[in-house]
């Protein structure tokens, strides 16, 4: 997903059309470290920048991994000029990629922790940064999360505002006759007692909208109970501490918005020489 084109726009927006800065005569060596403990992402993205930039990289650690401050996870040699013009943007997306793998992977921590058979799994959202949605998806699959649609045509989702302009079940039957029979339907209510009615008339996933725990877990039983096969989703505003809450509930899916929206930067310093 991260292309050439990609990588130039992020260099001229930071370098512009005059560096005098970076004017450094030679070659070098850098090393991007980390500052703090986390779950590294972005390495790809920093990668390509460097590689873009006639640069040789070598990454000792994976996307996914644990590390602590102190921890070198890309080695990059080449000429001065090239290298330090290539460091702000490679710190900046590695950075921002890790904190979103790290949040991910507290999130998936947290599920985990909950006293339940099965832990539901953590979904990002498409509440990513525009031109940076490939970076922030693949920070959730690093992080242990499951990166739900990547855009609109990976699955058809039944809103509230759809549901307002045509009825819940008038709703479904519309976009099930347009949709294929390989793109599912997940379909967002705002009541427990709708969650059944959703699954009845052909939901894939019932979306458990901005619903406290208590309201999640009846909607859940709704659905069981009436022998539904759809699968359930937790969403709105859900943050890292109500995870283990929701968890218990026995839904299928928690999505967050906040793991791409929100994620703090991960702290990382680039050294050359």
């Amino acid at each position: 997903m991260l292309t050439d084109a990609d990588v130039e726009r992020w260099l001229r927006e930071d370098v512009g059309h005059h560096d005098v800065t970076n004017d450094v005569p030679g070659e070098t060596t850098g090393r991007l470290v980390a500052k703090e403990s986390g779950v590294v992402a972005g390495l790809d993205a920093a990668t390509a920048v460097f590689e873009y930039l006639d640069c040789a990289v070598e990454t000792p650690v994976d996307a996914g991994d644990r590390i602590d401050a102190g921890d070198v996870v890309l080695r990059v040699a080449g000429p001065a000029r090239a290298v330090l013009r290539g460091e702000r943007v490679a710190v900046n997306v590695t950075g921002h990629a890790s904190g979103v793998a790290t949040k991910t992977r507290a999130a998936v921590d947290a599920a985990e922790s909950a006293d339940v058979e099965s832990a539901p799994r953590i979904a990002g959202t498409r509440k990513t940064t525009p031109g940076l949605r490939g970076v922030e998806k693949r920070a959730v699959a690093a992080g242990g999360g499951d990166t739900h649609r990547l855009d609109l045509s990976h699955m058809v989702m039944v809103k509230d505002n759809h549901v307002a302009e045509m009825g819940l079940v008038s709703a479904v039957e519309h976009f099930r006759e347009r949709a294929s029979f390989a793109t599912k339907l997940d379909v967002e209510v705002e009541a427990p007692e709708d969650a059944p009615r959703a699954a009845a008339a052909g939901a894939d996933i019932v979306l458990l909208d901005n619903m406290t725990p208590a309201e999640t877990e009846r909607a859940v039983d709704l659905v069981a109970a009436a022998d539904a096969d759809a699968l359930t989703e937790a969403s709105g505003g859900i943050t890292v501490a109500d995870v283990p809450a929701y968890a218990a509930t026995g839904v299928d899916v928690v999505s967050m918005g906040s793991l791409t929206h929100s994620a703090p930067t991960l702290d990382f310093s680039f050294r050359t020489g």
